[in-house]
């Protein structure tokens, strides 16, 4: 049994923050305050680092062509939320939830740093450090927001809407800061931005720390003094020589970049069926846990189809509204990464109206997994709806109106509500105990093979028409929602107690 030691601050926030944020949980402001600030430097920098690869280098770039700049940011996409897995491992049996996530910013901090250096080495440094932080950080800081709900708790959805919220915020402000001074200035100052920004979210964090639910210095599952130390010892020698083989080989002239991006790629389809698979052998799971993890692999595939869509918004879509796109409205010119600020813009507008309307409906809103499957349904008709504008041109030298490309984030921001809310709000509440912070990384594996699978569709970018490019990818996440929605009555029968 766990006591609170005298003068140290108790493990839950205060009986009056129950309701005290719009009817939520206080804590809940604390940690959508802490994702405002990592999604303004997460996703500002992602805004501006595919047009950052693509620039030439004499203007400031990597000198990459257009194909290879998407699959490389892609890939570096799927290596963040690869290592969310040891994120969650680490929370659970070293750390806990609150120092991996402190850590876990640290690290993305000192990585947005790293990248203000204009040195393509500090570069690559700076996306390895983000890496490991965010890996840290994302599905942690998603699992404190779901303990501070009980399992049937129907404000859940709504928080995590409003939690959402707080994110896109972040996804909005992001890129108009970092793409004005990456177009304007340089890449690097918009890479500073990002750094800024992380170093704000840190302390308030820190600041608002008695609010967290289940806050403990503990981890919650930890490891034995000695089997402790020796998964220390493990994990260090482990990093070390991961280091030193991939420096060897990159010497020797095996690992290329292209190498690099394809071995993400297969591990981002490996980890996932050998995580499931370890849950469901595990003693630690019982029959009932194991019942829910069934239907939960049909989210995890939704998950995946949806988010190929959503991060082409940092990639090929960037990348189109570069070359073929009208970047004026109204007579406003403006950057072409700003149109990442409208799919943050349209989901923090969205949000609210979304967690308002699930509030106000209670036990008659739709099923989890319909949300999760007009979700779905909803990104294939943005890359659908895209192959009007890109059709029945002689050559590549047209511009589109702008409003397109808007509309089609709107589809995206609209769809991304839905599937993201409620995919991680019933992650919490499928997950089998002893693996609650790691179920949590076993969702962010979605984004991962989906970033892995980008990794390599997006090298036909510019080999293939742009009509047959979206409308294709398109259909395919629209058949995949149109599935889910079939399987809606197994599914309510296995997801209790998701409704």
């Amino acid at each position: 049994m766990s006591h609170t030691a005298p003068g140290t601050e108790p493990a839950q926030p205060p009986p009056g923050d129950d309701h005290a944020f719009f009817g939520q949980p206080r804590g809940l402001m604390t940690l959508s305050g802490l994702e405002v600030w990592e999604r303004f430097s997460f996703l500002g920098m992602q805004a501006i680092l595919v047009l950052f690869f693509a620039d030439t280098v004499s203007d400031g770039g990597m000198g990459m062509d257009p194909g290879t700049a998407a699959s490389v940011s892609a890939a570096y996409g799927t290596l963040v939320y690869l290592v969310s897995v040891a994120g969650g491992w680490l929370a659970d049996r070293i750390l806990g939830s609150y120092r991996a996530v402190l850590y876990g910013g640290i690290l993305i901090a000192c990585g947005h740093y790293a990248m203000a250096v204009p040195t393509a080495a500090m570069t690559w440094v700076g996306l390895g450090l983000i890496s490991a932080g965010t890996g840290l950080l994302k599905p942690n800081v998603a699992s404190m927001v779901g303990k501070l709900y009980g399992t049937e708790d129907d404000r859940r959805d709504a928080g995590f809407a409003l939690y959402y919220m707080g994110i896109n915020i972040g996804a909005f402000a992001g890129p108009l800061v970092t793409g004005w001074l990456g177009e304007h200035a340089s890449w690097h100052w918009g890479f500073s931005a990002a750094a800024f920004g992380m170093t704000l979210g840190l302390i308030q964090y820190v600041a608002g720390r008695r609010h967290l639910a289940g806050r403990k210095h503990a981890a919650e599952y930890a490891l034995a003094p000695g089997p402790m130390r020796r998964a220390v010892r493990t994990i260090i020698a482990g990093a070390v020589a991961v280091a030193l083989v991939a420096t060897a080989l990159a010497l020797a002239g095996w690992l290329t970049l292209d190498r690099f991006v394809d071995v993400l790629t297969v591990i981002s389809v490996i980890a996932p069926v050998v995580y499931f698979v370890v849950m469901f052998r595990s003693p630690r799971v019982d029959a009932e846990e194991r019942g829910r993890l069934r239907p939960y692999v049909v989210l995890f595939l939704a998950s995946v189809v949806f988010n190929f869509i959503l991060f082409q918004a940092y990639s090929t879509m960037i990348l189109l509204a570069s070359t073929n796109a009208r970047t004026e409205i109204f007579g406003l010119h403006f950057p072409a990464s700003w149109y990442a600020s409208a799919l943050g813009a349209f989901e923090v507008a969205l949000a609210p109206v979304v967690a308002a309307v699930w509030a106000r409906m209670g036990p008659r809103q739709p099923h989890a997994s319909n949300k999760i499957a007009i979700g779905v349904i909803l990104g294939g008709l943005s890359f659908l709806l895209m192959v009007l504008p890109t059709s029945g041109h002689a050559d590549e030298t047209y511009k589109m109106a702008a409003w397109w490309i808007v509309g089609s984030y709107l589809l995206l921001g609209l769809g991304d509500i839905l599937l993201e809310t409620s995919g991680m709000s019933a992650t919490t509440k499928l997950a089998p105990k002893a693996f609650a912070s790691q179920t949590m990384a076993l969702w962010f594996l979605s984004l991962a093979l989906a970033n892995g699978i980008q990794a390599q569709i997006v090298k036909l970018y510019g080999e293939v028409s742009n009509p047959a490019y979206f409308g294709v990818n398109g259909a395919i996440a629209v058949a995949a929602g149109v599935a889910v929605i079939a399987a809606a009555p197994w599914l309510k029968r296995t997801m209790h107690p998701v409704h």
